[in-house]
Formats: structure tokens, sequence, C-alpha cells
């Protein structure tokens, strides 16, 4: 298996991975508030992944301008992380789960239109037509109601352009650092700003904390330690609009976990949609054409 086909396979198990933990993260809700939950789970993945970092650092002790790399790496995909997180709850207050949702996933369109307009990165037509079938795919999926803009719906559109700036952050540093690290401090970052707005706006209660554990453990563990240090370490071998594309695959992951664990229906629509993101998902995944040039006589 190639490096290639490596990286996509890590982001297609990282989607698994974070469709699944929105059935925790349901779950966890009933005991814990938002910004709490979001603290621990956060700081319980820097702790997992902080501990190899620090043991990889110490048997292969990294370059000075690696360590500035990783520093600033964590930072600012930290900040990413943080602030797309708290636009999106925020947002979740004023719009529904299903706008928030389709929302959000327009990172999917808003990777390769940032990549193009601030890194000049221009992908091939092939690849913005399979971004446009996610698109229609993700609407059939999570979009119920009519689709019309509302303040929920405009701090959501605000969350999706940090996801997307996360996502190209990844991709900048992931190549120059140490994954683990980069991945340790994103965590140490998101899990501060979060305890600073829990502090702020909620009252955490240790009781809270006892209650939401087992989905604390697993967001912060499974979830937060392992989805996205895979995505951080797969992101150094997949291109920025695939790793979208293919991380998108969360949702339909949520879809169904929510079908099997909680008996939650699907209707026509919504497998309607998933058929055609994984559609989209193959369209990108097909070899380029080799074009042979004949000689002439």
């Amino acid at each position: 298996m190639n490096k290639r086909a490596w990286g996509n396979l890590l982001l297609l198990l990282t989607a698994m991975i974070w469709g699944t933990a929105f059935v925790a993260q349901r779950v966890g809700m009933d005991a814990i508030e938002p910004f709490t939950f979001n603290a621990a789970r956060m700081a319980l993945a820097a702790l997992a992944v902080g501990v190899p970092a620090l043991l990889r650092a110490k048997a292969h002790p990294p370059t000075a301008k690696e360590k500035k790399d990783t520093l600033l790496g964590g930072l600012c995909c930290g900040g990413f992380l943080a602030a797309a997180s708290l636009f999106q709850q925020v947002g979740l207050v004023y719009t529904t789960a299903g706008k928030a949702g389709f929302l959000t996933a327009m990172y999917i369109l808003l990777v390769p239109l940032l990549g193009a307009l601030v890194l000049g990165r221009w992908e091939k037509r092939r690849t913005w037509f399979a971004v446009a079938l996610g698109v229609a795919g993700m609407y059939l999926l999570c979009v119920r109601e009519g689709l019309t803009l509302a303040k929920g719906d405009a701090l959501v559109c605000v969350c999706a352009v940090l996801y997307a700036g996360h996502i190209l952050c990844c991709d900048r540093f992931s190549h120059q650092s140490d994954p683990i690290a980069l991945s340790a401090l994103q965590f140490a970052v998101t899990a501060l700003l979060s305890l600073v707005l829990a502090l702020l706006t909620e009252q955490p209660q240790l009781w809270q904390l006892r209650a939401a554990a087992v989905p604390i453990l697993y967001c912060g563990l499974i979830s937060g330690g392992l989805g996205y240090t895979m995505q951080m370490v797969a992101q150094r071998y997949t291109e920025p609009t695939v790793a979208s594309l293919l991380m998108s695959l969360e949702s339909v992951f949520a879809a169904l976990s929510g079908a099997l664990l909680l008996h939650e229906h699907m209707s026509a629509r919504e497998l309607s949609g998933c058929v055609i993101l994984f559609a989209a998902i193959l369209l990108v995944q097909l070899p380029e054409r080799k074009r042979t040039r004949t000689a002439g006589l």
C-alpha cells in the first residue's frame, strides 16, 4: 500500500470514529454542559497523546526548527479547532442540528476555495465536480427543512470557515513537525480555551464529570486522541481537498451509528445523500487517465 492510500485509509477510519462519537456526545450532554465536556475530553486527549509525544522526543530529540514549527503549528491548529467548536456550539442554540451539520460540512467546498485564493493551489476539474457532488449529498443527508440563513446559521458558517482553516493549517504544519507532538499541543490549546469559556459561562461540577465519564473517555481517548492524531498523520500524505471529502463521511457514519445504536430512522432522502457522498469520494480517488501520444507516420 502506497503512502497516499495509507493516508486515505487513516482519514476514512477517522471519519468513522468521529461519526460514532456523535452518539457519545449526545449521551454526554444529558449530564454535563458543552464547554465543560469539551474541556474535559480535550484535556484527556492532550494527556493521552502528550505522553507518547514526550517519549518520542526523548528518543529522537527534535531540531530547533522542528520545535519552533511544532509550537507554532500547535497554537495555530489548536486555535482554529477551539474557535470552530465554539462557533458551532453557540450556533446550535439557534438552529437545527441538520442545518448545522450541513453548513459545518461546507468546509469540503471552502478548503479548495481557500487553497486556490490564499495559497494559489488550483484543483483539477474532476475534483471540483466531486466537491459539488459532496455538497449535494450533504444537503440531502442533513437538511430536512428549507435552507434559510438566520443568526445561528451564520455562526455555523463561520465555524465551517474555521474548520477549513484547521484542515489547511494541519496540511501546512504536519509536513514540518512531529505529528504526534503537534496533535498533543493542539489538544492542550483547545482544552485551555474551552476551560476558560466553561469557567466564564458555566458552573462545572465534579458530579457532572463522574456522570459523563464514559462519553468523556470515549471522546477524549478515541475520538480526540486517536481520531485527530490520525488526521494529523494522514494529512502528510493526502491533499487537503481529498482529506476534507474523506472526513465529511463523518456525517454518514453519524447517521448510520444513530440508526444502529439509537434506533433513529433514516429516510430515503438521507440514504440517497449517503450514496451521492460516497460517489464523490470514489470519483476523487480514481486514478488519472494517462494520455499517450502516437507518432505520426
